[in-house]
């Protein structure tokens, strides 16, 4: 069962990520591009990281990119569905309830699945309580710009149909919050940054057949649960078209993509200057006049 505060049908994404993988009929440009990405940075980390952790990641298209690595050691893989890719470090386990102890891993990596989670804070906890001390959590997720040409087209055609919307595409994170969750989850060192990608397609159709490819076509609780009407479908993309589209008759989508990047607390970490302790003046290192304020404080 769901708790009330529960937005996914995690067991429906289970599903749709397991036929995904058993049938792939277009290629996950977006993962392959993130795991590319993950491992750009791990490659510029000089420490060694002897065991990882890849969070959710289906089609092994991490574990791939991580392999060339030197300072990557034993990568297990940990996925809501065993099924999704055979291999002898395979763990089932779903990202909310992680079965590793505390301080058992020197790295996290996670790429696109985060934001399928229901509680993204509760999940951050125990990533953090997972990794040793200076250990590096490293995760991509989709951030609140992601599809919103498809969510827009969508609104419009259901208002205009069915006389009110059914949330289709989920509610994903900005960038700003998601920096805060770090320190709130107790890491250190915390860092969220973001770039947006625009792809373009032939059809809107070729839109929402990609995302299903992707194992990411709507699981929320609270769909709409009749099936879509051919009248509807086609509203939809005529929206998308007439609203977007581009001169050459291609659509865009947008993906909005959010890396995070944070360490679990150690003391040989830098620590932020206690007020008061510096030794240079901002003034002389700018080459200006220092200014003081109607009053000065200090001495009270």
């Amino acid at each position: 069962m769901s708790s009330p505060s529960a937005i996914f049908d995690r067991r429906l994404l289970a599903l749709r990520q397991a036929r995904a993988a058993a049938h792939p009929p277009l290629p996950d440009f977006l993962l392959e591009r993130v795991a590319e990405d993950l491992a750009e940075r791990l490659a510029i980390v000089r420490r060694e990281f002897r065991l990882a952790l890849d969070l959710g990641t289906h089609l092994g298209l991490v574990r791939r990119a991580l392999a060339p690595l030197p300072n990557v050691g034993l990568l297990i893989q940990a996925e809501l569905s065993p099924e999704l890719k055979p291999g002898s470090l395979l763990v089932g386990a779903d990202e909310e309830a992680l079965p590793f102890g505390d301080e058992t891993l020197d790295l996290v990596v996670s790429a696109l699945s985060l934001q399928f989670v229901n509680d993204l804070p509760g999940t951050l906890i125990q990533i953090r309580r997972a990794l040793k001390g200076d250990g590096l959590f490293l995760g991509a997720l989709l951030g609140g710009a992601t599809l919103k040409e498809l969510r827009e087209a969508w609104l419009v055609a259901e208002a205009e149909i069915a006389g009110g919307a059914s949330p289709r595409v989920a509610p994903f994170a900005d960038v700003r919050d998601l920096g805060s969750l770090l320190r709130r989850a107790g890491f250190a060192l915390p860092v969220a940054d973001s770039d947006t990608v625009t792809v373009t397609y032939p059809s809107p159709l070729h839109v929402m057949r990609e995302v299903k490819a992707m194992g990411a076509s709507n699981m929320l609780l609270a769909r709409r649960r009749v099936p879509v009407t051919r009248g509807l479908l086609m509203r939809a993309c005529e929206v998308y078209a007439d609203r977007f589209g581009r001169p050459d008759g291609r659509v865009p989508a947008t993906f909005e993509i959010i890396t995070l990047t944070a360490w679990a607390p150690h003391e040989s970490q830098p620590k932020p200057l206690r007020p008061g302790s510096a030794q240079h003046r901002l003034a002389d290192a700018l080459n200006v006049k220092e200014h003081k304020g109607p009053k000065d404080l200090s001495a009270e």
